[in-house]
């Protein structure tokens, strides 16, 4: 099944307060003191989290094995009393995941998947493999073991099943009005799909890119990359996320604006920026990808709006 083929995704059941939520580690190593932070505050939103001992597993750089990981991501799924699948962190390691993936299995049980960094590897390609719609958003061992801690108006409007959210804090790049189907993720991830089989599926979205720590010319590559293979061609439109730590100290913060239009600012598209999503200090926002949204782009604003619900009710 390629994204083509399932432009209709399967939308997993809408979160309730109370649910059981499963905590995995699918990529690096977890800290056992966030891990705990993290687990209370999920706590105090209302959930019940639920994880396996061998989360806190390490084989090097990794929270574990390929064959401990695979088993916890499958596992979860499968669990009929799980309402949704929260990673811990990113890091590295997702793409260890990736050949062993049982696409069907994952159709016949949607859930709401959550996570971003190195989790983009398994958002994108559930997305347009399994057609299931992924959500990139706050992570438990990161962002809910920080105070402040999430967005909560996204989180709930995404998670709970709004029909129509609109996000904060977007910058005017390029002007325009465009609807398609949200996409995206960490840009280094996405650049890192290319050439494999499972490669990122842009035609029609409204791409979201975001980073941290990666400098200017390494912006630049990456997004020339993207664009020499041909994934910028028939975008609908771009969404640029806060790009946290990407630009030193003493550089301007028009260098970054100035980076997107001078490489993709001709793709006669809508372009923003600054979406607190991802990699962010604090109030991470929460995004689904497969659902339809409308970017509107003026002089002197942005706006990026779902157009329907992200989950079944």
């Amino acid at each position: 099944m390629n994204r083509q083929l399932a432009r209709q995704l399967v939308k997993p059941p809408a979160l309730r307060t109370g649910d059981a939520v499963a905590v995995i580690a699918p990529a690096g190593a977890v800290d056992p003191a966030a891990l705990k932070r993290g687990l209370a505050a999920l706590r105090s939103w209302g959930y019940r989290p639920v994880y396996e001992e061998s989360i806190l597993d390490s084989d090097g750089y990794f929270a574990g094995t390929v064959e401990r990981r695979c088993r916890e991501l499958a596992s979860t799924f499968k669990r009929a009393d799980i309402g949704a699948v929260f990673c811990a962190r990113g890091g590295y390691g997702c793409n260890y995941l990736l050949p062993h993936l049982d696409l069907e299995a994952f159709r016949r049980n949607p859930k709401i998947f959550l996570g971003y960094s190195d989790v983009t590897s398994l958002l994108t390609y559930l997305a347009d493999a399994a057609g299931i719609v992924t959500f990139h958003g706050p992570m438990v061992a990161k962002d809910f073991a920080l105070t402040p801690g999430p967005d909560p108006a996204s989180w709930n409007a995404v998670l709970g099943g709004a029909e129509h959210f609109a996000y904060p804090g977007l910058q005017p790049l390029v002007s325009g009005e465009a609807e398609g189907q949200l996409y995206g993720g960490c840009l280094t991830l996405l650049a890192a799909s290319l050439g494999t089989p499972y490669e990122m599926q842009t035609e029609e979205s409204i791409l979201f890119i975001e980073d941290v720590n990666t400098s200017p010319y390494q912006l630049d590559r990456l997004l020339m990359q993207l664009r020499l293979a041909g994934k910028l061609s028939r975008l609908r439109g771009i969404v640029f996320g806060v790009m946290r730590d990407c630009l030193p100290a003493s550089a301007a913060p028009e260098e970054l604006p100035k980076l997107y239009r001078r490489l993709v600012g001709d793709l006669g598209i809508p372009m923003a920026y600054g979406l607190n999503a991802g990699h962010v200090a604090s109030g991470g926002l929460t995004l689904p990808f497969g659902v339809k949204a409308r970017l509107t782009v003026e002089t002197g604003g942005a706006k990026l709006e779902l157009l329907e619900s992200a989950v079944s009710i």
